[in-house]
């Protein structure tokens, strides 16, 4: 079983989550009520829809974590799933969306465009950090 079937199947038995399949065309995704909040794309490479605000919020630790690559304007974090650390940052990080979509966005926020997947090259973190 992959590390991204592992952590699916965790979050499936969460009460506020549903499957489907992603609306970016690719993989299965997990929704609130009132959004789509991951997308499981590869055995490795899950797209969680945080928000900007909770992404402004926590910038500085999501930017310093190798599993975590961050596309500039959009309210999507891709997460790289390398280890079992990773599933767990993961369901952390599913659970401050589910908290971040309880509040309807702010007027002046733009409308999410997608998901990251294609938008982000995610290279191994031992290639990544030029060994």
């Amino acid at each position: 079983m992959t590390l991204a079937q592992r952590a699916l199947e965790r979050l499936q038995a969460w009460p506020d989550l549903m499957p489907g399949p992603a609306s970016c065309g690719t993989g299965r995704a997990l929704r609130s009520v009132r959004d789509e909040i991951v997308h499981f794309h590869s055995a490795r490479d899950v797209d969680l829809h945080l928000t900007r605000r909770a992404i402004q919020r926590f910038h500085y630790d999501l930017a310093g974590s190798s599993a975590i690559h961050l596309v500039p304007g959009s309210s999507w974090v891709t997460v790289h799933l390398d280890c079992e650390a990773d599933v767990d940052l993961l369901l952390s990080l599913v659970s401050i969306a589910l908290k971040a979509h309880q509040t309807p966005p702010a007027a002046d926020e733009p409308r999410p465009v997608g998901c990251n997947f294609h938008r982000v090259r995610v290279l191994p973190r031992d290639a990544a950090a030029g060994g």
